[in-house]
């Protein structure tokens, strides 16, 4: 009982260093992240260029593999012809290594870009938080246009990712 007790609190203490150093969500219009990060294959990918190719879905995810990941992922994967279609380019973004995220896109047929970020200097460039404990990245998407943040979601869905994304791009065309 006691050593469950002093579990709770030490994940509660945790829990609010956590809060109390997460940063401030990027605020809808503000300039898109420049970066150049590593993909699945090794290769860099330069942000701007992706940006400079339409619309582009940047979404984080915690752990390749893991259920809610892998049903977000194939959720956009199951829509990719028709996002694509609308000149939607997409990046999924998370701590994994270059050779977990290749391994994610080949088992799970993915058409677009895994982007390997261990050091989470890209989550830090579009200010996505750590899940306290883990150290994994928070659940969270993002559409750039323009070079500006358009949209985002800060609880980014999982298997109706797709549709939440499907729903965001239809706004900004009215």
């Amino acid at each position: 009982m006691k050593r469950s007790l002093l579990i709770l609190l030490t994940m509660n203490l945790f829990s609010l260093f956590a809060r109390a150093a997460a940063p401030e969500p990027l605020p809808i219009d503000a300039p898109a992240p420049q970066l150049t990060a590593v993909d699945q294959n090794g290769q860099p990918v330069v942000f701007a260029d992706v940006y400079a190719k339409g619309v582009t879905l940047v979404y984080f995810y915690p752990k390749a593999e893991t259920p809610g990941c892998t049903a977000e992922a194939c959720s956009l994967r199951d829509a990719y012809e028709g996002l694509h279609a609308k000149g939607l380019q997409i990046l999924g973004v998370s701590k994994d290594s270059v050779e977990a995220q290749k391994k994610f896109q080949e088992n799970r047929k993915l058409p677009f870009t895994l982007i390997a970020d261990p050091e989470g200097k890209v989550a830090d460039a579009f200010h996505v938080p750590l899940i306290p404990v883990v150290g994994v990245t928070k659940r969270q998407s993002f559409l750039i246009k323009d070079g500006k943040l358009v949209w985002s979601s800060l609880s980014a869905q999982t298997s109706s990712a797709a549709q939440e994304v499907q729903k965001a791009l239809d706004s900004l065309t009215k």
